[in-house]
């Protein structure tokens, strides 16, 4: 009789490479996913993860290898840091967005008043194309006055919201570079009439010459420059900002984040 021929033992199933990358994906995208910036990256390391470990519990199913338990691991993993990073991108826009808003707050003009204290006029619109001064005569028939903060005189005041005051007290042409060009002379003073503290800065300030073109200030070295601080409450500060050129006026800006500006003095 003859023997029959032995039946080969089946290759034992192996463990997957692919349910193993996946998972330390999903570690990798895990441990990342909380940074600000970073997790850009951990959001595409989280989905090419996922696709890594959906191949290889597809492939534990067919009964191609025993990593079942790693590959729900690795998507389970994966698929929960993809949304830590949604959650946290969410709350970190929100926090940058609420900060933009506090800056911007308060930047807004109020009032406007000349250099002559007995020609004092107050705005009553929060808009500077809509804001007005009263006159001083509450039985004056006259109408109310538009302040245009554009087109301010030097020696004129605007108020912001915030209770910061600016001043361009005056202007002084007298002044050259080390090379004889001349220079243009800005003397202005911030105080602070609010109740909290606010910045000041020689970068709030540009000049716009007759064709239109805005440039930045002239860094001139002296004591006498504008220098960057912030001014607690009822504080106040003085200093020159340099401009090259001939302009026509000097625009402030209230913040960093203003492309333009609506509050500006007309340079003799």
């Amino acid at each position: 009789m003859e023997n029959s021929p032995a039946t080969p033992n089946p290759a034992p199933k192996t463990s997957s490479g692919l349910a193993i990358a996946g998972l330390v994906l999903g570690i990798i995208a895990a441990v990342t996913s909380f940074l600000p910036i970073i997790n850009n990256f951990s959001a595409i390391i989280a989905f090419i993860g996922a696709i890594l470990a959906v191949i290889a519990l597809i492939g534990a199913l067919r009964g191609k290898h025993t990593a079942k338990s790693l590959s729900i691991a690795g998507v389970v993993l994966c698929v929960v840091s993809f949304a830590i990073v949604l959650i946290t991108q969410s709350m970190y826009s929100a926090a940058l967005d609420s900060a933009v808003d506090k800056l911007k707050s308060g930047s807004s003009p109020v009032s406007a008043t000349s250099g002559d204290s007995a020609s004092t006029s107050d705005a009553s619109s929060t808009s500077p194309s809509n804001a007005s001064t009263t006159p001083s005569d509450s039985s004056s028939s006259e109408p109310a006055i538009e302040v245009d903060y554009s087109s301010m005189a030097i020696g004129q005041t605007v108020t912001l919201e915030n209770g910061l005051s600016i001043t361009v007290n005056s202007i002084d042409r007298s002044t050259t570079k080390y090379d004889g060009t001349p220079l243009v002379k800005a003397s202005i003073t911030y105080a602070n009439n609010g109740s909290s503290s606010v910045s000041f800065n020689i970068f709030d300030w540009k000049c716009v010459d007759a064709n239109g073109v805005e440039t930045s200030f002239y860094y001139n070295m002296g004591d006498d420059q504008l220098d960057s601080g912030k001014l607690t409450a009822g504080g106040n500060v003085t200093g020159n900002v340099y401009f090259e050129g001939n302009p026509v006026k000097i625009v402030y800006y209230s913040n960093v984040f203003q492309s333009e500006s609506s509050i500006a003095w007309v340079v003799s």
